[in-house]
């Protein structure tokens, strides 16, 4: 469907699906199978060379998984993308054709905990390290970078404080460095922010947000844009240089643009076994189905809860970039033209105890560690998502002792600000 310049609508349903050719379904079916029959000997080792493109075993491909993959790559104007099991999965899944020991990825302060995380601690068993970085400093960004950087990582929209990245001026900084921008679209979605059309290599989600929409399934995904060439330096063996991994194949003379998508398939998914199940990725496209519509109504109604509560005297402020007074907006209107997304954090007067008192008090708002949800979610960050880090890295990265974090839902607005304002007034007396 690519030649053709459908509209995103049209995309978010049709892309990478056909009527079931064995039985007509319209709705791509689960192939819960964990292998597929080869026609014969020669065909099951062309599978085996990448010579031909086919089902070996699921955790490798499945055909309702490559349906997923193929839809978001299309949203996300790339030329191809790995599905894995989860947002964590996908960040790892895309450093690691990259990353060797003794190497090291610059990454934003303005992250979700769990990620800060990952990149603190976790990497450095992979004998890894990051860089975190303020990137509105576009000079400390490229102060940061050495001969063994291989990666420069962000979140479009951050969580939790909805702080948007300047894309296009980080992807200028990471060409100068010879390295792939690597940005974490889950809270924008391609609907509201196309990272590859403002200059990022590599795009990764964690599906089981907004792509979903409904908090049923776990799930990530990285977007290979294609545009990367992996030859132009050494930096990137793994791509550039026959793999010990893969019988010598050199992935980027063998595929070109599709590199970094082959590679994450044979030697990332074969080794590391992030696999993302059918069911699951059936869940997904259907939620991907409704997906501009409903980022409609986020964007609208976290508008309009962020406006009330900027007015409100129990609220110190609001980081919502949407709003007039963010110091963000201009780059909003400028790179989020659809919108700011729908999350962002407001301060509570009274402090720590007063959100603690808050997120006990809410009846609409569901008390939950998760985001992207049809339903309005809250959640005070310090003491949860954000917990395993320091007061200063919590400072950096919009999680502040005094926040509480909200997901904008899908209902009707004036109930969440009802809602809103009756714990509230339980919180702050």
């Amino acid at each position: 469907m690519t030649d053709t310049p459908y509209g995103f609508d049209t995309l978010q349903i049709h892309a990478g699906a056909r009527p079931d050719p064995a039985t007509g379904a319209r709705q791509t079916p689960i192939y819960q199978t964990t292998a597929y029959v080869f026609r014969d000997a020669d065909h099951a080792a062309a599978l085996f060379n990448l010579q031909e493109v086919g089902f070996i075993y699921s955790r490798l491909t499945n055909p309702t998984v490559a349906v997923l993959q193929e839809r978001v790559a299309t949203l996300e104007g790339g030329v191809g993308a790995v599905a894995c099991s989860s947002g964590h999965a996908a960040q790892i899944m895309a450093l690691f054709p990259l990353m060797r020991p003794g190497d090291n990825v610059i990454v934003s302060t303005r992250l979700y905990g769990g990620s800060i995380t990952q990149f603190s601690h976790t990497i450095e068993r992979f004998g890894w390290s990051a860089t975190f970085v303020d990137f509105d400093d576009l000079d400390a960004i490229a102060a940061a970078g050495d001969e063994n950087t291989k990666a420069i990582f962000c979140e479009s929209i951050s969580n939790p404080g909805g702080y948007l990245t300047d894309i296009p001026a980080v992807a200028a900084v990471a060409e100068g460095l010879g390295v792939p921008l690597i940005v974490d679209n889950t809270l924008a979605t391609p609907y509201l922010c196309q990272p590859i059309s403002q200059g990022a290599t590599l795009v990764v989600h964690s599906t089981t947000k907004y792509l979903t929409g409904n908090g049923t399934v776990m799930g990530g995904v990285v977007v290979d844009s294609g545009n990367f060439d992996w030859s132009a330096s050494d930096k990137f063996p793994s791509l550039s240089q026959p793999e010990p991994a893969y019988h010598g194949m050199t992935f980027h003379e063998t595929f070109g643009s599709l590199a970094f998508t082959f590679h994450g398939i044979a030697i990332g998914l074969r080794d590391l076994g992030m696999t993302l199940n059918p069911q699951a990725a059936h869940y997904t496209l259907m939620g991907i189905e409704t997906l501009s519509l409903r980022m409609e109504r986020h964007v609208e109604n976290a508008m309009t809860v962020a406006t009330w509560l900027e007015n409100d005297p129990r609220v110190d402020f609001v980081t919502y970039a949407g709003l007039p007074s963010s110091p963000y907006r201009d780059r909003a209107k400028a790179l989020y033209p659809k919108g700011a997304g729908a999350i962002f954090t407001f301060a509570v007067k009274g402090g720590y105890a007063a959100c603690v008192k808050l997120v006990d008090s809410v009846e609409i708002f569901s008390h939950v560690a998760n985001l992207g949800d049809t339903r309005s979610l809250i959640i005070h960050a310090a003491s949860t998502t954000h917990r395993q880090l320091t007061a200063d890295q919590q400072e950096a990265a919009g999680a502040s002792a005094n926040v509480v974090r909200l997901s904008i839902g899908t209902e009707t607005a004036d109930d969440l600000i009802r809602d809103l304002d009756q714990a509230l007034a339980v919180a702050v007396k």
